[in-house]
């Protein structure tokens, strides 16, 4: 491990809180023993914030920058940083100067400690607190896991992105992706300010995308692991039951001369179920082969991409 510490910061329409940001990082940089490089990748602004961002890498030779020609997300922001950096541990701070670049070193200390992951926990009143609240509490129920906030800043390893596959939106899932993997998980608790420029870029239609993606990340992580386990055993559940209710119809009709045409709907319907569901099982267990040979073949290709940079 080189010890650099890249700090990415996606960067939307901040063209407010640039300037004060790197000043910021500048001073932290100067007070701290580690060595540290800014990533700052324009995510399609359409205001002054990539020319905010140009300036400022002319100025200062710790920075590297990056543009998207339009807005196409934070996730993707992110991994267009990734692709730019040349430390061993990432860390994800937004722009917006609700969290100061001064707090920096304590995120990422439990890294030279032995985590893998660092994940902050805001400390602070501010708008969304119920929301988050709710969200995290879920998420913990949900996915097992102790920390008490997923939708923070963050320092991890390269190596943690390295086999992660991040869908849109996933960024909020990085640290229940990483604990999937086996990955050690810290937490560190993080002052959170009120925004001084510019506005919040949440909507409360978020909310339900929020949920949506939930669901899709605990399908990932668990489903998909043993789809034919899970629709297998539903679908034996339901099979059987249409067998018995079926041969109690049957005893029924032949031997008390008593037929109920819904009771045989209702057996066709169970046994149909039970063979849908394994089909669906072994279509989910093709799909996911699919997925971890393709995951073996881009590890090759990582392998070959190494060997020939050196």
């Amino acid at each position: 491990m080189n010890n650099i510490i890249s700090v990415i910061v996606p960067a939307f329409n901040e063209e407010g809180n640039i300037d004060e940001f790197v000043r910021l990082f500048k001073e932290m940089t100067e007070k701290s023993k580690r060595q540290f490089e800014l990533i700052l990748v324009d995510d399609g602004s359409n205001d002054n914030t990539y020319d905010k961002i140009k300036a400022s890498a002319e100025k200062y030779s710790f920075i590297k920058y990056k543009n998207h020609p339009y807005n196409i997300g934070l996730t993707e922001a992110l991994q267009t940083g990734f692709s730019i950096s040349t430390g061993d541990i990432f860390v994800f701070y937004p722009a917006d100067l609700q969290y100061l670049p001064e707090d920096i070193p304590a995120l990422v200390e439990p890294i030279f400690q032995g985590a893998d992951v660092v994940t902050g926990w805001k400390q602070g009143k501010y708008k969304k607190k119920f929301v988050s609240s709710i969200y995290n509490y879920v998420s913990r129920k949900i996915f097992g896991l102790k920390v008490h906030d997923l939708n923070s800043v963050k320092a991890f390893k390269k190596d943690v992105i390295k086999d992660m596959f991040l869908r849109r939106d996933w960024h909020r899932y990085l640290v229940v992706l990483a604990a999937d993997k086996g990955h050690r998980i810290e937490e560190v608790k993080i002052p959170l300010y009120e925004r001084r420029w510019g506005k919040s870029k949440f909507s409360i239609f978020r909310i339900p995308i929020g949920v949506l993606d939930m669901l899709a990340v605990k399908t990932q992580i668990s489903l998909l692991k043993k789809p034919l386990l899970y629709f297998g055993l539903f679908g034996s559940i339901s099979f059987g039951f249409g067998i018995i209710i079926g041969l109690i119809a049957l005893y029924l009709r032949y031997f008390h001369n008593l037929g109920f045409r819904p009771l045989l709907y209702l057996v066709i319907l169970l046994l149909g179920m039970g063979l849908g569901l394994f089909m669906l099982g072994l279509l989910a267990e093709g799909l996911a082969a699919m997925k971890e040979e393709l995951g073996v073949i881009r590890k090759k290709l990582d392998n070959i991409d190494n060997q020939l940079k050196k």
